[in-house]
């Protein structure tokens, strides 16, 4: 097997850089550019360097970390040297002299902590949430799933499962033993139907944490010059939309990811809603709506100026729920208030200036409501991905089916022999090669 090698810190330049060494050559590695091998988790300072010259490269802390107990589950080797592009640049230059080094790919080393043991699949994912968290609430839900809180809960069903099914089948090969009850079976369906509740809540609670993990889409919408822009921009507090008085200068969606009190929320400017003929301003209309339609909130943006429609009634019917902001408050004296929509529901109305602030705070108050409504509580573990809730279905179906008293006994006992099997795949413990490149791809060259 190769031994790996790449900067596991930021990129340079920077105060320090942290580059990684992992596999059989690592204990040759270190004591080819150190000159010994060092004293396992403590630091030692080292001059590094280059095993073809002996020339200085750098002075370094070096750390050492005979395998298994290391992060990969092999021989380990942390080099901190200064973090200049020049001093970065020798130190990998040097490794990759090395007979048996190379450079690793993205997500090799968390690969090779997979692979070792080290880490399951949901420890895996949860730790890639964790690199990618960006406001407080993902952090949380990101530690939680990093440190085996829902390889904990779902290998406990699976436990339960497996115990239930060895009474089960106990009473099948076992029936004209005196020891074992005719009626032992009778006595786990009560538990079966526990575990049952357990699955279906636990999936009604996943939405929410994919909403959390993925970022809750808010759309701007609106006519030309309704000040989709101009609220863009408020609200990210620097230019990220282009804004002018020509009519359709936004032509294609434009994100900016916020962190509402720790929740996260991606807004979208769009093009402006109107007739036109023009191919390249029909098709950013044709993305806005459609980025409407599977957005968690619609703003529909209104200039109290024009004098064209701006009826909330032309947007496709969706379930999606509306609020009417009325732009260029500094120009009208319009104060927020509730109106009828087409579907009979009061939709909520603010009044905001981009270019004085006016009603800002309120709107981004009510927009860090909205956002804490649809995630809610999230104490306890929950499913984060849909990869996640697909197998939990499996699961939830197979003990329902198994809950079917009109089954022989028999085919009950295999349906929970799936339940177990669709929990062990989450986890990684069966069935996951087809999917380990996907997952591992989501990782950084260095993770």
């Amino acid at each position: 097997m190769d031994t790996i090698f790449a900067v596991s810190s930021g990129a340079p330049p920077a105060g320090v850089a942290v580059i990684r060494v992992s596999g059989p050559a690592s204990r040759f590695v270190l004591e080819t550019m150190s000159g010994s091998t060092a004293t396992p988790r403590q630091a030692s300072l080292r001059s590094l360097r280059h095993p073809a010259d002996g020339s200085l490269l750098d002075r370094a802390l070096v750390l050492w970390f005979p395998g298994p107990a290391s992060f990969t589950g092999e021989d380990v080797v942390e080099l901190h040297c200064h973090g200049g592009r020049a001093v970065v640049a020798a130190v990998l230059g040097a490794l990759a002299g090395i007979a048996g080094c190379r450079p690793a790919l993205a997500g090799e080393f968390t690969r090779r902590a997979f692979d070792n043991g080290r880490l399951d699949l949901l420890e895996v994912e949860g730790l890639a949430d964790l690199v990618a968290a960006e406001t407080e609430a993902q952090r949380r839900l990101a530690v939680s799933q990093a440190g085996g809180a829902l390889t904990a809960l779902y290998d406990g069903w699976r436990s339960r499962l497996l115990r239930i099914r060895a009474m089960i089948e106990a009473e099948l090969d076992f029936a004209d033993e005196e020891d074992v009850p005719d009626d032992n079976s009778s006595v786990v369906w009560e538990d079966v139907e526990t575990l049952r509740l357990d699955i279906t809540s636990h999936l009604e609670r996943s939405h929410a944490a994919e909403r959390l993990r993925a970022g809750l889409q808010v759309v701007l919408l609106g006519r030309p010059n309704a000040g989709k822009s101009s609220l863009l921009n408020a609200i990210a507090r620097r230019d990220v939309a282009i804004v002018t008085e020509e009519a359709g200068t936004t032509r294609d969606v434009i994100e900016v990811h916020l962190d509402l009190s720790g929740l996260p929320l991606t807004l979208v400017d769009t093009a402006g809603l109107r007739e036109t003929t023009g191919v390249v301003e029909r098709e950013g209309i044709r993305r806005a709506l459609e980025r409407a339609g599977t957005a968690d909130l619609v703003l529909w943006l209104s200039d109290p100026g024009d004098p064209g429609p701006d009826d909330i009634d032309s947007l496709p019917q969706s379930s999606v729920p509306v609020w009417r902001v009325l732009t260029k408050a500094d120009l009208t004296s319009g104060e927020g208030h509730t109106g009828p929509s087409k579907t009979g529901t009061k939709t909520p109305v603010f009044s905001v200036s981009a270019l004085t602030g006016d009603g800002m705070d309120l709107l981004l108050a009510k927009l860090g409501d909205f956002a804490g409504s649809l995630v809610g509580q999230l104490d306890d573990p929950v499913a984060t991905r849909e990869r996640h809730r697909w197998h939990l279905a499996r699961a939830l179906e197979a003990v329902e089916g198994a809950l079917a008293s009109s089954l022989p006994l028999e085919l009950r006992a295999e349906e929970l022999r799936r339940a177990a099997g669709a929990l062990g795949h989450i986890a990684g413990r069966i069935g996951v090669e087809d999917i380990l490149d996907v997952i591992f791809g989501e990782f950084c060259i260095g993770k």
